[in-house]
């Protein structure tokens, strides 16, 4: 059995998320390609955005430390440390108001090519399925 400290992999993250020039850093704790669940601990410094991007697989966003916003068209929704949020299946962004790490969990299908996000104007370096450096 595997434990995982979210705590501590949060505070690495963060470090690495400050210190990074994009402002981000990630890493798949459990899951991948060969599994139903994938749960990746993503940070994000103080003022930065993931691109608006969609996914059309259940997924949640737990926040593990800081405060985030998570927008659509429509809504725009705040959380801090200990919350937990249902991703929209539509269009959405995440923004740091402070320095943030959440956990977000994807339920995936197996035997499907299908990406887990998709993001519009995103740029080369944003992915939901890879680790962030």
């Amino acid at each position: 059995m595997d434990t995982t400290s979210l705590a501590e992999t949060a505070r690495t993250h963060i470090e690495r998320a400050r210190a990074s020039a994009h402002g981000r850093s990630a890493h798949t704790v459990h899951g991948g390609h060969d599994h139903v669940l994938r749960q990746t601990v993503i940070a994000l410094r103080a003022g930065e955005t993931l691109h608006e991007h969609n996914s059309s697989r259940d997924a949640t966003l737990q926040v593990l430390a800081g405060w985030v916003r998570l927008t659509t068209a429509t809504q725009a929704v705040e959380a801090v440390a200990g919350d937990l949020l249902t991703v929209p299946a539509e269009a959405h962004t995440l923004h740091a108001v402070a320095d943030s790490a959440v956990l977000l969990t994807v339920g995936l299908v197996l035997g499907t090519s299908h990406p887990v996000a998709v993001a519009g104007n995103a740029g080369p370096d944003y992915s939901w399925q890879e680790d962030w450096n």
